[in-house]
């Protein structure tokens, strides 16, 4: 469904085909005054996400607002290997633990407690507006995550040695080339993109502090971007922690996930 589709099929209430085989719909003037504004707002090149409200993420609807990422379908990707890895970690608890680190909008850590029914899932976010949008994610779906505001690792709430998954889609762009990426990225928080100087700065945290809260064979997966692949596995290599298990491609051939397990 392109945009236009989209944004008609929204504000009607109806699905892709309706729009082309029921000629008798039409707009109200309230409506037809959004579907105006949403127009020029697109023509300055605000997401339709935001545009919206709202997104789909791993099937499941999702409420968005300019304080969150908005999630990309590589991500589903991470997803769904955290749910390959769930079997490899084999945890005989009654109730095992995943960490989403840099959360967002909730939608990875209520996509995987939706899967993933067995396992306690906690999610923290540097941002309390970003906290707020995904606690009323979860609440619509109707599940339970433990939502902390932390800066990474630093809230005091977090177990040690306590995790069997940790999963993080962090900031990754360099700093220096916020400002060449498409309009529509200027519209995105900044604190939700910006990697720092070669935009590997939350990598190297991440990889440093994480072991301690992963229990022995423990996982961290992570999502990576374009040509990020050999720098991360540097920082890796740096770390006595971790060895990489597997480097999962996305849908354009591109290297974009990580997962690496917790040793010694």
């Amino acid at each position: 469904m392109n945009e236009a589709e989209l944004l008609f099929s929204e504000i009607l209430n109806c699905d892709r085909a309706s729009l082309y085989l029921k000629g008798d719909l039409r707009l109200d003037k309230d409506k037809s005054c959004f579907i105006s504004s949403a127009l020029k707002r697109r023509i300055l090149g605000e997401p339709i996400q935001y545009i919206l409200g709202k997104t789909e993420f791993m099937g499941l609807e999702f409420r968005l607002t300019p304080d969150v990422f908005i999630p990309r379908p590589e991500t589903e990707i991470l997803v769904e290997t955290v749910l390959k890895v769930e079997y490899r970690a084999q945890s005989t608890e009654y109730r095992a633990k995943i960490l989403d680190v840099g959360t967002g909008s909730g939608c990875i850590a209520i996509a995987l407690v939706k899967y993933l029914s067995r396992y306690k899932i906690d999610a923290v976010d540097i941002s309390a507006s970003a906290l707020a949008v995904a606690t009323e994610n979860a609440h619509s779906h109707k599940v339970k995550v433990n939502f902390m505001q932390s800066d990474l690792f630093n809230n005091i709430h977090l177990e040690q040695t306590a995790y069997d998954i940790i999963v993080s889609n962090p900031p990754y762009i360099a700093s220096g080339q916020l400002q060449y990426l498409q309009p529509e990225i200027s519209y995105e928080p900044a604190i939700a993109l910006d990697g720092g100087r070669d935009g590997l700065d939350f990598y190297r945290r991440i990889i440093k502090d994480s072991p301690h809260y992963l229990k022995e064979e423990g996982y961290l997966v992570i999502e990576i971007g374009f040509q990020q692949k050999e720098a991360i596995e540097e920082i890796f290599q740096k770390s006595p922690a971790y060895q990489i298990i597997e480097v999962i491609k996305d849908y354009h051939n591109i290297e974009r996930v990580v997962v690496a397990k917790k040793y010694g």
